[in-house]
């Protein structure tokens, strides 16, 4: 059974949260277990050069941010509060968070680790990373400090890795499908279909798994995944998002007319009206009695300033379909 951690390695309730999964797991007699890690991002806007969390802590607009992660408590009191759990879980030494940095290269380290070494060799850079951060207050935005927490974890190729560039584009791919998915929160298990958000004890994590054993979820093939994903982003307004998931699936299957609305809807949202048009002038070409269509292809017509192309694609729309009429 694949247990998959979504998580921010800059996330304090992450490295709990793993500790609360092995003392599940100590406790689990079922089936055998594989833990991997998926990236998921706290703060997209820290910045590429490490900031001191002191100087961010004494900072207005960081305070008030901050405390909207824990309703009731002041940055430094959460800190306080964090430091007492991870020490109520036997995780020492807790230095705590020291600086304010970006953990992209680290989820591309371990992405890295899975793709070539696979979930044990994950688990272990994954721990690694939170020890740099949590035990030893290290900046993990620092290629020296990521490739130290490699070579910890027996991943010595890692670090070359890193430097080529390698993971960039996996690690964009799986934030876009924690997103499609609902994840929201970090740490989130995910288990045979099933979501539970938060670091949450390990009898209610230990229950969690026993439930998620249970739960009998079909598998769906890699490409209808990755279109329903894409289908999810477009829901969630993220045309782009979806557009990246459905580069791939284009370039394979491009003439599926199903692939192709979607894409030229996501270009619609997007506003790219000139590759909308396209698509959707094939579209109708081909399907000349679908309302949808032919809708969609008015409405992008009138965006770029051509009413009277758009006139008689609204006009059909609304004969076959009254409420397009609006």
């Amino acid at each position: 059974m694949r247990i998959e951690i979504w998580a921010d390695m800059i996330c304090a309730w992450a490295g709990i949260g793993r500790r609360r999964l092995e003392s599940a797991l100590a406790a689990w007699d079922g089936e055998p277990v594989e833990v991997v890690w998926r990236p998921y991002l706290i703060d997209p806007s820290a910045p590429a050069v490490a900031t001191p969390m002191e100087e961010l802590l004494r900072d207005p607009a960081a305070d008030e941010a901050l405390r909207a992660c824990a309703p009731g408590l002041t940055p430094a009191g959460n800190r306080v509060r964090v430091s007492e759990v991870a020490a109520g879980e036997g995780i020492a030494p807790w230095t705590g968070s020291a600086w304010r940095t970006r953990s992209h290269d680290a989820h591309r380290l371990i992405v890295l680790a899975h793709e070539h070494g696979g979930a044990a060799l994950q688990d272990a850079v994954a721990q690694q990373v939170l020890a740099a951060v949590f035990s030893r207050g290290e900046d993990i935005g620092s290629p020296d400090v990521l490739a130290h927490a490699a070579r910890a974890a027996g991943f010595d190729q890692g670090p070359g890795l890193l430097a080529h560039g390698d993971g960039a584009d996996e690690v964009r791919e799986l934030l876009l499908v924690g997103k499609a998915r609902g994840v929201a929160t970090s740490p989130t298990f995910v288990v045979n279909g099933l979501a539970l958000a938060g670091a949450q004890s390990s009898a209610t994590i230990l229950a969690f798994l026993t439930e998620a054993a249970g739960h009998v979820q079909r598998r769906l093939p890699a490409e209808v995944e990755r279109l329903r994903h894409a289908e999810s982003l477009l829901d969630r307004r993220d045309p782009l998002g979806a557009l990246t998931l459905l580069k791939p699936l284009l370039a394979e299957h491009g003439e599926d007319r199903g692939l192709r609305l979607l894409a030229a809807r996501a270009y619609y949202a997007s506003a790219q009206l000139g590759r909308a048009a396209a698509a959707l002038t094939e579209l109708a070409a081909q399907t000349p009695d679908d309302s949808y269509v032919r809708h969609l292809l008015g409405r992008t017509l009138q965006r770029q300033g051509k009413a009277e192309q758009a006139a008689p694609h609204l006009a059909m729309a609304a004969a076959m379909t009254p409420e397009y009429a609006g």
